[in-house]
């Protein structure tokens, strides 16, 4: 099993919206796939409508290390796509586990548990620097962080994320080796300069930083993605066409090449998925299903 923690310090950067899109796209690719909240503001958890609710969440595996997939994992209306819930309403977990002596590596101690059952596993955090985020970083196999094309929000991942990865350094000693870090630049918008010059600023800010990357594939400012998540979809599925005149791809376009980047061994399934995109009537009223 593959583990992806989605992080940043900086809340607002698009955390969420990723890990959906991600999960949904690689779920359409036939991928088996959780979706682990571990933000206080359970967004990722209300993103997908349910088909089985699980009476249990991300506070009884991390309180109580609950092991029964059966209490912690729903099911979402994606098929094969899983979720355990954020269910800590009282923000309990990160005291819980500043106290615990295994606190930041409980998760890493847990996924053993899920992995034959998973293809992907994708962890959503909160964003503010915590205990929560150290120890979904130190489970993981790479780290993604998504940042907007703006000076202050590139200064604040170097303060921030970048401070985080190498606080947990010292983990090495204990023969774990912080993941690498992947930038994601999100929001751009295709017609800005401003835009694409910050996006060469960043791109030349990290080159050459051991351990991170900036991805090839960014992620432009279009409305299908709001969209997606008020439908409660994946937002391949709801925009598969580039619509004409637009400069920007199509967000199935996007999608498919953001996790061709993140994970080339799935590179030929995710050229596969179609999109099912649904068209939408005179009235906004929904029409026929359109096939890429």
């Amino acid at each position: 099993m593959l583990v992806i923690s989605i992080i940043s310090t900086k809340g607002g950067v698009g955390k969420t919206t990723t890990a959906a899109n991600l999960g949904g796209l690689a779920a359409d690719a036939g991928l088996r796939v959780l979706l682990l909240d571990l933000d206080v503001q359970p967004t990722l958890s209300s993103y997908f409508a349910l088909d089985a609710r699980a009476p249990a969440g991300i506070y009884e595996l991390l309180a109580f290390n609950e092991r029964r997939i059966d209490q912690l994992v729903s099911r979402t209306a994606i098929a094969g796509l899983d979720l355990v819930l954020s269910n800590d309403d009282r923000g309990e977990l990160n005291t819980l586990l500043l106290h615990a002596p295994d606190g930041r590596l409980r998760l890493r101690h847990l996924l053993p548990v899920l992995a034959p059952f998973y293809d992907l596993l994708l962890i959503d955090t909160q964003g503010a620097r915590s205990v929560l985020l150290e120890m979904a970083v130190l489970a993981s196999n790479l780290a993604l962080s998504p940042v907007t094309p703006e000076i202050l929000a590139a200064r604040e991942l170097r303060r921030g994320t970048l401070q985080l990865i190498e606080d947990i350094g010292p983990y090495r000693h204990l023969g774990i080796e912080p993941p690498p870090l992947h930038l994601l630049i999100n929001r751009v918008h295709p017609v800005s300069s401003n835009a694409r010059l910050i996006q060469q600023t960043l791109r030349q800010m990290f080159q050459g930083t051991t351990g991170v990357q900036v991805l090839d594939t960014d992620v432009p400012a279009i409305e299908a993605y709001p969209r997606a998540a008020t439908r409660g979809l994946p937002v391949h599925q709801v925009e598969c066409r580039q619509p004409a005149g637009r400069v920007a791809p199509s967000a199935l376009m996007t999608m498919r090449a953001l996790a061709g980047e993140l994970f080339p061994q799935w590179r030929e399934r995710f050229a596969r998925v179609s999109g099912r995109c649904v068209a939408k009537g005179p009235a906004g009223s929904e029409g026929n299903d359109e096939r890429a």
